[in-house]
């Protein structure tokens, strides 16, 4: 009987899991590129050897690129293609992380940890971002799993496995080295607890091969450090940030749901033991690492220094910690064993209540880009011709002289939004933060250019659009010229600006 009853859950449990992708990952594949994206596709096409990469050498520094290669050999710059290598990653990321839940948690807590990932907002939408960040969780789960299995098994398969995919971690993203501190912190308790089945000797010389490993990497990041200020776009981290950082709130809800499970099936008064009681330790450090350890080493060198790197985005590949550490929490209700699957039954419930709480149900099957940079180009297409003036603001920090200069050689990395969403006019460059060369060069075109067109636009970030119309409006050259926006384009504005005051 119970056979038949987990059988009919699976099935349950599977349908959940596929309507959560497809309503979480799937539906959003086709919204405009966001701004690193774009750089993604400029990457892929002009390789990361462009001379405009060397005001950012970070940024072409992944194996990230070469999936996004294959994905545009295969269809060209689309959307939901360039996409598609994310997709695989984060999936084949749920599926490590559901083994990886069953070792450390409970056999069956697999489905609940899955749940417990989807219901992480961050996580989606990494999932369906043509940015390296899926692919870094992927890569560091599967390290994880190796280290686990290796230090279960001594056998030298798995530690081959954790060398090279630890080796992947780094060579993935810059940002991911906290992940390291985790790898030696889970094989440190192992060993000092006696519970490995590897020797000291074994385990430096496993730890040495993945060091040397990244000697390279190491060289990149040592080099690349000396200039983080430039490229620092985020005010030191709060502790207020910090908090929202570790998702407490997911903790909280899945403790919660599981207390509120218990009171409706009455699992306390059946006396079966909870869970977390034989949670072994070892894997309560593993979670409390995985979950923490980033989030706090970046805050701490982010408010040391004052070159913060407490950018959600960043902080991405922990969120399958704080995933397992509020289905750990959750254990605290749940029975180890009995004659019901207890452990599905909750992951069922948790993960219809993940697909009606973050599916976004108002809109069920469309989806709205945060940063529509294809819609604003469309706008602007339609509405200028190929004269009319088209001041382009740069949306990265690293524009500013002398990397920028209103001759800047196109395409480059700083206006890399620009081949990707063509629009249609003449364009000024413009950096991304003021200047006084910026300054000399607006009052240039305001003096010698705009007055002698019918209108003009203004197109980039919505602060900067803002801040640069203002500054036009002004301008005595000017005066009698009004603005309007051409729509609705989330943090992305353009504004055209003409003779006569229309309404904002």
């Amino acid at each position: 009987m119970r056979d038949f009853v987990e059988k009919r859950l699976n099935l349950l449990l599977g349908a959940v899991l596929l309507l959560s992708i497809v309503r979480l990952w799937i539906i959003p594949l086709n919204v405009s590129f966001w701004v690193d994206e774009m750089v993604t596709v400029f990457v892929v096409h002009h390789g990361a050897d462009d001379p405009s990469l060397a005001a950012a050498p970070q940024v072409p520094k992944s194996i990230y690129y070469g999936l996004a290669r294959v994905a545009d050999a295969v269809a060209g710059v689309s959307e939901p293609i360039y996409r598609l290598p994310s997709i695989l990653a984060m999936a084949i990321a749920l599926a490590l992380i559901g083994r990886l839940a069953a070792r450390l948690i409970h056999p069956d807590a697999g489905w609940l940890a899955v749940f417990g990932c989807l219901g992480l907002k961050g996580l989606n939408s990494e999932a369906y971002d043509a940015r390296p960040y899926a692919l870094g969780i992927c890569v560091s789960a599967a390290a994880l799993l190796f280290l686990v299995r290796w230090l279960d098994s001594g056998r030298w398969m798995p530690a081959a496995g954790f060398v090279v995919f630890g080796a992947l971690v780094w060579r993935v993203h810059l940002v991911f080295w906290p992940l390291y501190l985790v790898f030696a912190l889970y094989a440190l308790v192992r060993l000092v607890r006696g519970e490995a089945k590897v020797t000291w000797l074994a385990a430096s010389l496993v730890f040495a091969a993945l060091a040397i490993a990244l000697v390279p990497v190491i060289y990149d990041a040592l080099s690349i450090l000396s200039q983080a200020r430039a490229h620092v776009i985020m005010l030191p981290p709060t502790l207020r940030e910090l908090t929202d950082a570790v998702k407490w709130k997911l903790l909280l809800a899945a403790f919660g749901a599981a207390a509120a499970l218990d009171r409706i099936w009455h699992w306390s008064s059946r006396q079966l033991p909870v869970t977390l009681t034989e949670v072994p330790a070892s894997s309560i450090w593993l979670i409390a690492g995985w979950w923490l350890i980033h989030p706090l080493t970046l805050f701490a060198f982010s408010r040391w220094t004052g070159d913060s790197l407490f950018v959600p985005r960043y902080l991405s590949i922990a969120l399958p910690g704080a995933a397992m550490a509020a289905m750990l929490a959750a254990a605290w209700f749940i029975p180890r064993s009995g004659a019901e699957p207890y452990w599905k039954y909750t992951a069922l419930v948790f993960g219809l209540g993940v697909l009606v709480t973050v599916g976004n149900w108002r809109h069920p099957w469309t989806a709205r880009a945060n940063s529509d940079w294809r819609g604003a180009a469309a706008a602007i297409r339609e509405t200028a011709d190929q004269n009319t003036p088209v001041i382009c603001i740069s949306p990265f920090i690293e524009a500013r002289p002398p990397e920028w200069r209103p001759d800047y050689h196109l395409p480059g990395f700083l206006y890399s939004f620009l081949p990707v969403y063509e629009i249609r006019g003449h364009p000024y460059l413009f950096p991304f933060a003021d200047s006084p060369e910026a300054q000399a060069y607006a009052r240039e075109l305001s003096r010698d250019t705009l007055p002698h067109s019918r209108r003009f636009v203004i197109y980039g970030g919505d602060l900067n659009v803002r801040r640069w119309r203002d500054w036009f409006e002004r301008q005595p050259e000017l005066i009698g010229w009004g603005a309007r926006d051409l729509g609705s384009f989330g943090d992305v504005e353009a504004v055209v600006m003409e003779p006569g005051s229309p309404e904002r």
